[in-house]
């Protein structure tokens, strides 16, 4: 993977801010904007610089918000990527209702999947997919992404828009995008910080090591547009 793709920043902070400042930018120069959020400590950072720099923008009529995964547990659970988001972000400025897509991890996951899935069809589609503006990504310290886990790494490439992911250690149900879905998005991005991540990080990078086991390893968007956004304990030297 060319490392080209890297934007390195000094610490979680300033990564998350980067990102916001580049996503409110491609939020104001489009007519509709698209995009699937990851849960994870970085994002609560990116949602509270959000909230506190850019409550007054002009962004949220039409930016949509969705999940790339979601734990199925109720949206008022604690550990809601919805309740996260909407504690941090989506309670304080002044987005449409009609414009938060939540994952419902409340109900029958297998049922949420499908119904996610469907709902997921009404926007444009490529090559008979959903088609997302931008889907922000995280990388687990075992190189998972949404919730696509080395032990279900079938999921890179299944047939269906939504499925359900079980956790490898707690067996917790998540409905997650599959690779394929991730794959067709115009962009795609990583939010990685952490020493935690430097190992897996440099194995995906340079192919080496275990990278093949790594679900994050198979984000390859078809339209070329992959950017990974790290902070400088995340990234071993070349």
């Amino acid at each position: 993977m060319k490392r080209e793709n890297l934007k390195i920043f000094k610490d979680p902070k300033s990564t998350a801010e980067a990102f916001g400042d580049y996503l409110v930018k491609l939020v104001d120069e489009s007519s509709s904007f698209h995009c699937a959020l990851s849960g994870g400590s970085t994002p609560k950072l990116l949602f509270k610089y959000l909230a506190e720099r850019y409550a007054s923008s002009d962004i949220w009529e039409k930016l949509h918000l969705y999940w790339g995964d979601e734990r199925c547990v109720p949206p008022d659970d604690e550990e809601s990527n919805y309740k996260m988001t909407n504690d941090l972000l989506l309670s304080k400025v002044p987005i449409p209702a009609a414009n938060i897509h939540r994952v419902r991890g409340e109900d029958d996951p297998a049922d949420e999947a499908k119904r996610y899935g469907n709902e997921l069809m009404q926007m444009d589609q490529h090559n008979g997919l959903p088609f997302f503006d931008l889907i922000i990504l995280g990388m687990g310290d075992d190189g998972h992404t949404a919730s696509i886990f080395p032990h279900e790494l079938e999921l890179k490439d299944s047939q269906d828009i939504c499925a359900v992911a079980t956790h490898p250690t707690s067996g917790q149900h998540r409905v997650t995008l599959t690779g394929p879905v991730i794959n067709a998005a115009k962009e795609v991005i990583f939010l990685v910080t952490g020493a935690g991540k430097k190992e897996k990080l440099s194995e995906i990078l340079d192919q080496r090591g275990g990278w093949k086991s790594y679900p994050a390893s198979y984000i390859k968007p078809l339209s070329n547009q992959l950017s990974w956004f790290v902070d400088e304990a995340a990234i071993a030297p070349n």
